[in-house]
């Protein structure tokens, strides 16, 4: 089921610490392309649940050399219709909305699928996410590398992982965009049931579920190489964290490059 919504632009305000690290040397070795996959999604939306599946089914896998990376993004806008997505955050909703304005529509919708930044479909639509992962799997990417480098975790609050962040072997871009670092915690194997709403009574299953999405910088000259600090909720399943990082261009949207890795976390 779909939902238009409109929102006035405005600007999302993150925060990440950068620190100075000198770029690493070049470790390009064959592998599948990382391709971005971006599902805007609800709880509280019927139509859904296919394209949750859909995903999970995507995430991880390499066919079509394709390594698919999945982000999994819950809009708020459903949340006043019955039940309140506990994953939702209007962060998302706004990030949907500017894809919205760059594919010239004035509406958006759930569930609604975006691969690399470049183009959206109904987010269930398994035969358009093969052919477009397919396709963004022969294009130019840049190298992007993530890693956890250690975990602060105080006697009282929220433990606090800085990330180192490299991005380098640039393809040619447009000289008129900044290309952007985001980072993002997710989390996956989330299960939920719905006690109201339009999937009342129904087990949900997510994956790539995203807890935080943050911009750690953006790519100066030939590359970029920082180290950033996100804060990890204890509320979060530790051994589901995973960190994904992206360059994406700023104006156009295009992501350019990915790459994951596990958020390991001391056990309790």
């Amino acid at each position: 089921m779909s939902k238009s919504i409109y929102y006035p632009l405005s600007l999302v305000v993150v925060t990440a610490i950068l620190l100075p690290l000198r770029a690493l040397p070049e470790e390009r070795a064959m592998q599948p392309t990382p391709v971005l996959v971006e599902l805007f999604t609800s709880e509280g939306c019927s139509s859904c649940p296919p394209a949750d599946q859909l995903l999970r089914t995507l995430e991880g896998k390499a066919f079509q050399g394709a390594q698919v990376i999945v982000l999994s993004e819950h809009v708020d806008y459903w949340d006043s219709l019955g039940w309140r997505d506990p994953f939702s955050n209007v962060q998302f909703s706004r990030r949907q909305q500017d894809y919205g304005h760059l594919f010239g529509t004035d509406n958006v919708y759930t569930p609604q699928m975006i691969v690399n930044g470049r183009v959206e479909f109904i987010g269930s639509d398994r035969r358009i996410a093969s052919k477009e992962i397919r396709n963004a799997a022969n294009r130019p990417v840049a190298n992007v590398r993530v890693s956890p480098l250690g975990i602060e975790t105080p006697d009282r609050g929220k433990s606090v992982a800085t990330v180192q962040l490299v991005v380098d072997n640039l393809p040619q871009l447009s000289r008129s965009d900044e290309l952007e670092v985001m980072l993002a915690v997710t989390e996956t194997s989330i299960v939920s049931k719905p006690s109201r709403g339009e999937n009342f009574g129904a087990t949900l299953e997510h994956t790539g579920v995203v807890r935080t999405l943050v911009k750690a910088g953006k790519v100066e000259g030939q590359g970029f190489a920082a180290k950033a600090r996100v804060t990890i909720d204890p509320a979060w399943n530790r051994s589901g964290l995973r960190l994904v990082a992206f360059a994406q261009e700023k104006k156009s949207r295009i992501v350019w490059g990915a790459a994951q890795a596990p958020l390991e976390l001391p056990a309790h």
